[in-house]
C-alpha cells in the first residue's frame, strides 16, 4: 500500500532533486575539477560529492529515532567532523562514476525511507544532542540534513568552480 502522506512524500522528492542536481554536476566535471579543494572546507569536490551519497543512510536513521520519539544522544559536532576527516582519508581516489552511483543508490532509498514516514512519525520532536538539546521534529531533522545537504554543497561547490 502507497503512502499517501503528501509531506513524506515531497520531502522525499526534495532529497531526491536534490541528489539528483549533484549527480549531474559531477557528471559533467572535468578530473582537475573533480579534484578541486573546495575553500573553507579543505575537501575536494569528489570527496564532498561522495560523503553526501555516503551519509544519506545516517541521516534517515537518526530521522527515524526521533519519529519514534527516542531522542538522539551523545551525538555532537566533533564527532561529525571526525566522521568526515576519516571518510575523506579513506575516500581520497573515489571516481566520479562510483560516487555517482553511490548519490543515486543511496538517495533513492533515503527518500523510499522518508516516503514511508507518517504525519505523526513527521511531527514527533525529542531532543537532539547534536542541536543543544533542542526537542525538534522527525520533519525537521529531514529538512536540515537529507534534504539541505546537497542543496548546501552544490553551492559551495558551484562557488568553487566558479559555475
Amino acid at each position: 500500500m502507497s503512502n499517501t502522506n503528501g509531506r513524506a512524500n515531497a520531502l522525499a522528492a526534495r532529497i531526491e532533486e536534490g541528489a539528483n542536481r549533484l549527480a549531474e554536476l559531477a557528471e559533467g566535471l572535468s578530473e582537475s575539477q573533480w579534484k578541486t579543494v573546495v575553500s573553507g572546507d579543505g575537501r575536494t569536490v569528489g570527496i564532498i560529492c561522495n560523503h553526501v551519497a555516503s551519509v544519506y543512510p545516517i541521516e534517515v536513521q537518526l530521522a527515524q529515532v526521533i519519529a519514534s520519539g527516542k531522542p538522539i544522544t551523545g551525538v555532537t559536532y566533533n564527532d561529525i567532523a571526525t566522521m568526515n576527516a576519516e571518510h575523506a582519508q579513506k575516500n581520497e581516489e573515489i571516481s566520479i562514476s562510483e560516487t555517482v552511483e553511490l548519490l543515486r543508490k543511496n538517495s533513492k532509498a533515503a527518500a523510499d525511507a522518508v516516503r514511508k514516514f507518517t504525519e505523526n512519525e513527521l511531527d514527533t520532536a525529542t531532543l537532539v544532542s547534536l542541536n543543544g538539546d533542542a526537542p525538534l521534529t522527525a520533519q525537521f531533522f529531514i529538512e536540515d540534513h537529507a534534504l539541505r545537504h546537497s542543496f548546501h554543497h552544490l553551492s559551495k561547490i558551484k562557488s568553487a568552480l566558479n559555475l
